[in-house]
């Protein structure tokens, strides 16, 4: 089974996404097409950056993921391959593939170069339909990346500036929003590990959750957790921490946006 997906920022109102997957199939007919998204906010690298690294691990090794959110498109950026995990990455060499990169376990990275694997006529706004797409339904035919082009070394890629959470002077764990979902989830860049090395259980202390001039006490097990249409703070399905409303969006609840700043605070029980 050859199986690509295809995570980008086409949205579906435009012919860009099919024509894309006309493409791979007249290159690989039995190549099997996963839409993961094409919803993600327009250029948004970070959002599409945490959106593949919690969603790649779920699907069968060998698949060929095509990461495609290119403000630089028919500029100078670069087009790479990646290998790592039995799984293979194709995107732009704009820092969209760093959380994966700082995970480790890379077999091998590719600047796409090889002309031979495109397209005959590339436009200089639609790479995805003439590079990405042939590209990747070549590999899924079984073509090694290591064929597509130059090799070149983990450090030679460009890295994105990617928020982490830290420690504020006042001991608050601090985080952002980096994607808030169709459910108008707010979905914030503090892992699971980094919320239980902040709120050790053994502390006798439970965190308190503030965004913007709103708190909400301690985390949510489930939705049912909470009264509806209230706020709750729960780990989502990314293991990121969430601030969600029950039944309703905390988008608008909240009036927040991506970038807003969420902080965690230590209460005694």
């Amino acid at each position: 089974m050859s199986i690509i997906t295809l995570l980008t920022d086409f949205g579906l109102n435009d012919e860009y996404a099919g024509t894309m997957k006309g493409v791979i199939l007249s290159v690989n007919p039995s190549a099997t097409i996963i839409d993961i998204t094409h919803n993600i906010d327009p250029h948004d690298i970070i959002q599409a950056a945490f959106t593949i690294k919690s969603s790649y691990k779920f699907f069968p090794k060998g698949t060929v993921h095509v990461v495609i959110v290119d403000p630089g498109v028919g500029g100078n950026r670069s087009i790479i391959a990646i290998e790592m995990a039995d799984h293979i990455f194709l995107a732009p060499d704009n820092g969209i593939l760093t959380l994966l990169v700082e995970e480790g376990n890379i077999t091998e990275i590719i600047r796409v170069d090889n002309k031979k694997f495109f397209l005959k006529s590339v436009s200089r706004t639609f790479h995805g339909r003439d590079i990405f797409a042939p590209v990747s339904a070549h590999i899924s035919s079984g073509i090694k990346i290591n064929n597509t082009g130059t090799p070149i070394n983990k450090n030679e890629l460009v890295k994105l500036s990617i928020p982490e959470p830290g420690i504020s002077d006042k001991g608050e764990l601090v985080g952002t929003i980096v994607s808030i979902d169709h459910f108008g989830n707010l979905i914030t860049n503090i892992d699971s590990n980094c919320l239980r090395s902040f709120c050790r259980p053994d502390s006798g202390e439970k965190p308190e959750i503030k965004i913007d001039n709103s708190k909400i006490s301690g985390l949510s097990e489930s939705y049912e957790n909470s009264a509806l249409n209230s706020p709750l703070v729960i780990i989502g399905s990314r293991g990121y921490l969430e601030i969600a409303v029950n039944c309703g969006s905390a988008k608008k609840y909240f009036k927040a946006e991506k970038g807003d700043t969420i902080t965690v605070k230590l209460l005694r029980r």
